[in-house]
C-alpha cells in the first residue's frame, strides 16, 4: 500500500464520493491479501460490508472481476411452458427469501439460459453481475484460486445482498470434475476452492442469488452440483416448440425486409420436413441470415436458403423429391424458381 492510497482515501471521504471510497479501500484489501495478510485483507472487506452507503450503483461500481450487466430494454425470452414454469418458481423463491437461493441452469449453447437470469433479474428488480472469469484464469501457479477467493470476497462485501443477481455464466470454464482423468490438477484445486466459497457464502450471506449457468453439466463434480439449491434443465424444446419460436422470429425480422413476401404456411413446412431443428440461438440467426442474405430480385429466395440450411442443398433436389416430401405445386414453383405448369409437368411424368 502506498501513501497515495491513504491520500485517496481521504479525499473520496472529503467530496462523498462513496463508489471510488468503496473501490479504493477494496483495493488496499487487495494488497494485504496479496502479502499474505490475509486476516486484515478480511476485515477490511468485513468493514465494508457492514457499511451501508457504500452499494455499488451502475456504472459508478468497478471491480476487477463484477460486472454489472444491462438489463434493461430485453426481448421477450420464448421458451417452452415446462422451463417458463420452473423459472417462475425461480422468481417465487427468491421472493420469498427462505434461503433457496442458488441455482444451476444447465443447457446447450443457444437454449436461453443466459437471457433467462437476465430476465429474473429484471422481474425480480434486483441488480445482475456477472463474473468475468477472463480476469480470473491466471497461469501463474496457485493465482487462480486467490483470485476466486477474492471474487467470494466482493460478493460477500455486498452490503445489500437482496438486491443483487451474480451470475457465473458458463462456469464450466473454471470448475470441472476434480477426479477427471482429462482435468488437470490445478483446475481440480479450483473447482475446490469454489466448493469452499460457495460454503462460506451460504453461511455469510444468505440473501445474495447465485446463479451459474453450464454447457457441460454431465462433467460436473457432483459435490459442485449439490451445492445448488436446484438444477433446471434448458434441454427440453420439443420440434412444435421450436417451429413456434421460429415463427416469433419471422414475424419480427421480415417487417425488415421490402423484398420479401411473407409465407408462414411454407415456412413451418420446411421446419417440420426438417429432421432436426437447432435450438433457438442458432435457429434465431439461421432466419436471420437467410433473410439477410436473400436476392432482393426472388421474393421467397430467404425460403431457398432456409431448406437448404435445414433439409438439403436445393440444386441437389428435385422437384419429385419435393413433391413426396409433402410440398404442393405452388410450395415447390417458391423454392424452385420453376413455373406451375412445369412443376405440374414434371411431377405427371413421374406418376
Amino acid at each position: 500500500m502506498k501513501k497515495q492510497n491513504v491520500l485517496n482515501l481521504i479525499k473520496y471521504h472529503v467530496e462523498r464520493n462513496e463508489n471510488a471510497f468503496r473501490n479504493e479501500a477494496i483495493g488496499i484489501a487487495r494488497y494485504f491479501d496479496s502479502i499474505g495478510d490475509d486476516q486484515l485483507a478480511e476485515y477490511i472487506m468485513s468493514i465494508i460490508a457492514q457499511a451501508n452507503q457504500y452499494v455499488p450503483q451502475g456504472s459508478d461500481f468497478e471491480s476487477d472481476y463484477l460486472k454489472q450487466v444491462d438489463i434493461r430494454n430485453l426481448a421477450p425470452l420464448n421458451l417452452p411452458t415446462v422451463i417458463s414454469e420452473d423459472i417462475k418458481g425461480v422468481i417465487n423463491a427468491i421472493k420469498h427469501n427462505i434461503g433457496i437461493n442458488k441455482f444451476m441452469f444447465e443447457g446447450m449453447p443457444g437454449t436461453g439460459k443466459t437471457e433467462a437470469v437476465k430476465q429474473i433479474a429484471r422481474l425480480s428488480e434486483k441488480s445482475l453481475f456477472s463474473v468475468n472469469f477472463d480476469n480470473l484464469i491466471d497461469s501463474k501457479l496457485g493465482q487462480t484460486n486467490k483470485n476466486i477467493s477474492n471474487v467470494f470476497k466482493e460478493i460477500n462485501a455486498l452490503p445489500y445482498p437482496g438486491n443483487v443477481i451474480i451470475l457465473f455464466d458458463e462456469i464450466d470454464v473454471i470448475a470441472l470434475d476434480r477426479i477427471s482423468s482429462n482435468d488437470v490438477r490445478e483446475m481440480g484445486r479450483v473447482t475446490s476452492t469454489i466448493l469452499r466459497e460457495l460454503d462460506r457464502l451460504s453461511d455469510l450471506n444468505k440473501e445474495i442469488v447465485v446463479i451459474a449457468t453450464t454447457n457441460l453439466f454431465e462433467n460436473f463434480d457432483r459435490a459442485l452440483i449439490r451445492r445448488f439449491d436446484a438444477t433446471i434443465s434448458f434441454n427440453r424444446y420439443t420440434k412444435e416448440d421450436l417451429i413456434e419460436i421460429a415463427e416469433s422470429y419471422l414475424n419480427s425480422f421480415i417487417k425488415n425486409f421490402k423484398c420479401v413476401s411473407k409465407d408462414v404456411r411454407l415456412f413451418k413446412k420446411i421446419l417440420s420436413t426438417a429432421d432436426e431443428l437447432p435450438y433457438p440461438g442458432e435457429l434465431k440467426n439461421l432466419i436471420k441470415t437467410s433473410l439477410a442474405f436473400s436476392d432482393v430480385e426472388y421474393e421467397y429466395d430467404y425460403l431457398r436458403r432456409l431448406y437448404s440450411r435445414l433439409i438439403n442443398n436445393l440444386d441437389d433436389v428435385t422437384v419429385n423429391q419435393l413433391s413426396s416430401q409433402g410440398f404442393t405445386v405452388r410450395e415447390i414453383e417458391k423454392l424452385k424458381g420453376e413455373s406451375k405448369s412445369s412443376v405440374a409437368r414434371k411431377i405427371s411424368k413421374e406418376d
